[in-house]
C-alpha cells in the first residue's frame, strides 16, 4: 500500500508503509488530535485495507506532533447523541482485531478515546512526559462493557477502577508500573525505539505472532479452543516456518519467514 497523505490542516488519519511497518497517525492539530466522528467512522476501513495488504507485517499507531490523542471531540458528544460512542467502540474493536502486531507510540496526552485506542493495541511505548487517563466520569458517560473488560484485562480491576472512577490522569511511570505502558523512554529516544522494535517484529514469524495474538486475546474455551489449536497446528505444518527457523539457528543466520506471503 502506498503512503497516503491527505491535505494538510484538517482532521485526518494519514497512513504510510515502509519496510513492512504501517504507521497510522491521528491528526487533528486544532484539538490536540481529538477524534472526530468522521475519524472514528473511517478508522475500521483504514485498518481493513492495511490488514489486506500482505506487505504490512506490523502497525504503529501514533499522534501527530507532541500529543497522542486528547480523546473524542467533545463537541460531538451532545446529550442523547450515541453515534460517536458507537463509532468509537467499532474503531477500538477493529484495532484490537487487527491480525498483525500493533504498537501505540504515545507522547503527550493519551486521554479518553485516545487511551481507549492505545489499550486496543498489543503494546504501548511511551515518552517520559506522557499522561494517560480515561475520563467518562467527568462527562457522565457509561464506558462500554467491552472497553472496560479490555482495560481490566490489561491493568487489573483496581487500576481500571481508579482510572474509570476518578477520571484522573496518571504519568508514564505509573502507567508502566500498572501495565498500561510496556516501555517508557526519553522523549528524544521514543521514535528510534519504536522503529527498532517494529523492525524486530517484521523479522519474526507471522505464524507465531498470529497464533499468539489469538490465544492471548482469548480463543474461546472447550471445543472452540481445541478447534483453534488444531487450526494453528495445521498451519504450522503447512507453512515451513519451523523448518526455516531451525535451519537458520543451526546455520547461524537470520531466518527468512514468509508465511502468509506465500501461503495465501
Amino acid at each position: 500500500m502506498p503512503a497516503q497523505t491527505p491535505p494538510a490542516g484538517g482532521p485526518a488519519l494519514p497512513v504510510s508503509v515502509q519496510d513492512g511497518v504501517a504507521t497510522l497517525t491521528i491528526r487533528n492539530p486544532a484539538k490536540r488530535n481529538a477524534m472526530t466522528p468522521d475519524m472514528w467512522r473511517r478508522m475500521p476501513a483504514v485498518l481493513e485495507r492495511l490488514a489486506a495488504d500482505p506487505s504490512v507485517r506490523a502497525l504503529v499507531l501514533t499522534g501527530e506532533g507532541g500529543t497522542f490523542c486528547a480523546g473524542a471531540d467533545i463537541s460531538a458528544l451532545r446529550e442523547g447523541d450515541e453515534e460517536s460512542r458507537g463509532l468509537a467502540v467499532a474503531a477500538e474493536e477493529a484495532l484490537a482485531a487487527f491480525p498483525r502486531p500493533t504498537l501505540a507510540a504515545v507522547r503527550g496526552h493519551c486521554v479518553g478515546g485516545g487511551c481507549q485506542l492505545a489499550v486496543a493495541c498489543d503494546l504501548r511505548f511511551a515518552a517520559e512526559g506522557a499522561l494517560f487517563g480515561i475520563t467518562p466520569a467527568k462527562l457522565g458517560i457509561v464506558y462500554g462493557a467491552s472497553s472496560t473488560r479490555r482495560l481490566v484485562s490489561l491493568v487489573g480491576p483496581a487500576t481500571a477502577k481508579y482510572l474509570l472512577f476518578s477520571g484522573e490522569l496518571i504519568d508514564a511511570e505509573r502507567a508502566l508500573r500498572t501495565g498500561l505502558a510496556d516501555e517508557v523512554h526519553p522523549e528524544g529516544e521514543l521514535d528510534g525505539r519504536v522503529a527498532a522494535f517494529a523492525r524486530l517484529l517484521v523479522s519474526r514469524s507471522q505464524l507465531t505472532q498470529a497464533a499468539a495474538k489469538e490465544f492471548a486475546n482469548g480463543a474461546g474455551s472447550g471445543p472452540v479452543q481445541a478447534e483453534r489449536v488444531a487450526h494453528w497446528e495445521e498451519r504450522a505444518r503447512e507453512s515451513g516456518e519451523r523448518a526455516e527457523g531451525v535451519a537458520a539457528f543451526l546455520e547461524r543466520r537470520s531466518p527468512v519467514f514468509t508465511w502468509p506471503l506465500t501461503d495465501g
